[in-house]
């Protein structure tokens, strides 16, 4: 059996060219946010930072975080105060009056310590919204993975490596610790591919792609092939099967 690394890594360009969608979907949850001028907002997987800029357009004064040093780097040439962080050991204490996610909460799946690392940034209070992958995200592009990898001889692990909390469970993980869940939904939307399922795999399932080896033309044949028939639409277009939860809580005034 081939192995590699579980470790997603990213390159900003490779995400600008095959994933700007989300952050450009993500923007509708900058309604929940409303970031009022003169506020102090933490922006938690801020990316290339293109929402970041948006909360900052807005009035707010927002740091953005990321583990990506090449995601912060492309925020800091936008005039960010962007900084390399692990959303799963956040080093702030009481200093903002918010605290945004999009699209990046489930990459961290020690789940409760990035809970707890987020009630601690926040002043009492404060508020957190989020949006990210839940319950039933691209679960036909995970079932294809993993037949894939049986298949092929891959590791099948590599094929989900996410936290996708039904709407129940995130709820009480908030509420143990220290929340109060203001509103939380979960959210089906099919989402254009713009350079289709490879680009997909290639972008957010790196260890999986690299793992296949100079078998990975041939193994992302045969996931097309076994997609094609759900997540191709007539007009040749994919269309993966994304599941957002939304969450607006806040951290109770002490």
């Amino acid at each position: 059996m081939q192995t590699a690394t579980k470790e997603q890594t990213w390159s900003s360009a490779v995400y600008g060219k095959n994933a700007r969608f989300v952050s450009e979907l993500g923007a509708g949850i900058l309604d929940w946010l409303e970031p009022q001028s003169g506020e102090r907002v933490l922006d938690l997987g801020c990316g290339d930072g293109h929402l970041t800029q948006k909360i900052a357009n807005a009035g707010a004064r927002v740091v953005g975080v990321d583990s990506s040093e090449s995601f912060v780097q492309s925020a800091q040439e936008l005039g960010l105060d962007a900084r390399v962080h692990s959303g799963e050991a956040l080093p702030f204490d009481g200093e903002f009056d918010a605290v945004f996610s999009n699209a990046a909460l489930h990459w961290m799946t020690d789940a409760p310590s990035v809970v707890d690392g987020i009630y601690r940034a926040l002043k009492p209070g404060g508020r957190f919204v989020a949006e990210f992958g839940g319950h039933g995200n691209v679960a036909a592009i995970v079932t294809a993975l993993r037949a894939m990898a049986h298949r092929h001889g891959i590791d099948e692990t590599l094929a989900h490596v996410w936290y996708f909390p039904t709407p129940d469970e995130y709820r009480a993980l908030l509420s143990e610790r220290g929340f109060e869940v203001e509103r939380i939904e979960l959210m089906p939307r099919p989402t254009f591919l713009p350079t289709g399922l490879r680009g997909w795999i290639e972008t957010f399932r790196m260890p999986f792609f690299h793992a296949a080896g100079e078998k990975a033309s041939l193994v992302l044949d045969d996931v097309e092939a076994l997609l094609a028939p759900v997540l191709r639409s007539g007009d040749g277009r994919w269309i993966a099967d994304y599941v957002r939860l939304r969450v607006i809580a806040h951290r109770v005034a002490a």
